[in-house]
């Protein structure tokens, strides 16, 4: 309810004073007792007066709580507080304007007023006043029912101005961050168009709360806030990445180099492997010359892309470039590897063989005494597999027969036997640890 029509009848009630509106003239009908009548009668709307500012300046009020709780808090209970406000204003709206009416039926400044109708006129004024003291007394009781709401919103005010003062310490302090890589001949285009676009949000959270609302205001200050340190961090880090991508373009250039001279020493690998083992023994490895070559012709054109990149501070690129220098001379170490690591094996082996059936036989012993261990027969479940061990390890003993035997046909055999032993060993341990 507006304030008008309070201030109006507040000035048209002092103005009649003035006038000696409130003069009464003696003689006329009725004597003292309906002078009495008349100053019951005023007294009556003196009081509905009263109530009915006493109801505007309560719903005035709550009207600045209401609103604060509309900006901040969009929760069901807040639009629910919103509409039931808004129902409490169409209720005053109808009382006050029946205490308008009921003041402007009964005229009591008139001369003629007799003691019948200034009784009329107090008892109106009275139901009137009754009507505008329930109605406020009920919306108080409806304020007093926010409380926690209020309180809420009351929190969300509290958080608004520090929020807002981070947010723009936060972009502040990414621009002078980016000042520093720009005077150290960084460049970091795409985060520096990231800060760019973060202006115009700072525009909107100077514009204030009152135009975009203490809710939005909140949200809009957090964003910033979090994308600005995010920007701030990335330039911040730019000079550590820009040495890290120079390390690692220097080591993986000499790791490039040094494994160029390395695969130099395959090819007489593979001659002896050629000249002392059968063709089973060396014939997966006959290409690897050729996969090492290639793989660092690749790696070193990779490295100059990624000197490129690094040159153009384009990083992702330099870093993407390096990681697949990295992955391809991994690859080609593992072959050169592989080649000398097969031959000394087969001089192991093909020397004495008896280290390898050992070592097997161990392990075959060590899982039988697990799978037998609180139990008076093994679980076919683990013992199928351990005999079935055996009768290979004793197969591929027996093959190394002949003056030129296949000694890495023995060595992966045993290999793969003691896996599978360590698969049996791993499940009987499972199944214990749940109580299978």
């Amino acid at each position: 309810m507006a304030a008008g029509p309070a201030r109006a009848y507040g000035e048209r009630t002092h103005v009649a004073a003035m006038n000696g509106g409130g003069a009464r003239r003696w003689g006329w009908g009725g004597g003292g007792r309906a002078e009495s009548r008349r100053a019951e009668a005023q007294a009556a709307k003196d009081a509905a007066a009263t109530a009915f500012y006493e109801l505007d300046t309560a719903q005035r009020d709550l009207r600045i709580s209401i609103e604060t709780l509309a900006a901040v808090d969009d929760s069901p209970a807040a639009r629910r507080a919103v509409e039931d406000f808004a129902e409490f204003g169409r209720r005053i709206d109808q009382v006050s304007h029946e205490y308008i009416a009921t003041v402007d039926a009964h005229d009591l400044e008139r001369d003629d007023l007799d003691g019948d109708a200034a009784s009329r006129a107090r008892r109106a004024l009275d139901r009137t006043r009754e009507d505008l003291e329930r109605t406020r007394a009920d919306l108080e009781r409806f304020g007093q029912g926010l409380g926690p709401l209020l309180e809420k919103a009351e929190t969300q005010l509290a958080r608004l101005a520090p929020a807002v003062e981070r947010a723009r310490q936060a972009l502040l302090g990414a621009t002078k961050a980016l000042d520093a890589v720009r005077a150290a001949g960084l460049r970091a285009d795409e985060a520096a168009a990231r800060l760019a676009a973060l202006s115009p949000e700072l525009t909107r959270l100077n514009e204030g709360a009152a135009r975009h609302g203490v809710r939005d205001t909140l949200q809009r200050a957090e964003r910033v806030l979090r994308e600005a340190e995010g920007v701030r961090r990335e330039f911040e880090l730019l000079p550590e990445r820009a040495a890290e991508t120079d390390r690692r373009l220097s080591s993986l250039r000499t790791r490039a180099e040094a494994l160029r001279h390395r695969a130099e020493n395959v090819g007489p690998v593979l001659s002896e492997l050629r000249r002392r083992f059968t063709v089973a023994c060396w014939e997966d490895l006959q290409n690897v010359p050729e996969q090492v070559a290639g793989a660092v012709r690749q790696a070193e054109e990779k490295l100059a892309e990624a000197r490129t990149a690094r040159q153009e501070q384009r990083w992702a690129d330099a870093t993407a470039r390096l990681s697949t220098v990295r992955a391809l001379l991994n690859d080609a170490d593992e072959a050169v590897s592989a080649a000398g690591e097969r031959l000394r094996r087969l001089n192991e082996v093909s020397f004495d063989h008896s280290g390898e059936v050992e070592r097997t036989r161990f392990a075959i012993r060590d899982a039988q005494r697990l799978a037998m261990a609180g139990r008076s027969h093994p679980d076919p479940r683990h013992a199928g597999p351990l005999d079935g061990a055996v009768a290979r390890l004793e197969r591929a003993v027996a093959g190394l027969s002949g003056r030129h035997p296949d000694w890495w046909g023995f060595v992966t055999e045993l290999d793969a036997i003691r896996e599978t032993v360590a698969d049996v060993v791993r499940r009987i341990r499972e199944e214990r640890a749940t109580g299978g």
